[in-house]
């Protein structure tokens, strides 16, 4: 009887702290998740320069792609 009890008691104190676990989980999600990492990129270098390729890709301007792969 004894093992039992022991193992109930176990038990009681793994689904507490599941219990727990999941309100920190839920508790440390933000709301939106773009909210998050807008203006994360900014002033950086590289993410300007994908900004300009993809720019180039978008609007045909292969000269340009052609020129940045030279450098």
């Amino acid at each position: 009887m004894a093992i039992n009890t022991s193992l109930e008691g176990r038990l009681a104190a793994v689904e507490a702290a599941i219990a727990q676990f999941q309100k920190q989980i839920v508790a440390s999600q933000p709301t939106n998740w773009l909210e998050q990492i807008i203006g994360s990129f900014k002033d950086e270098p590289a993410f300007e320069e994908l900004l300009a390729l993809g720019r180039a890709i978008r609007q045909g301007d292969e000269f340009l792609l052609e020129t940045e792969d030279e450098l």
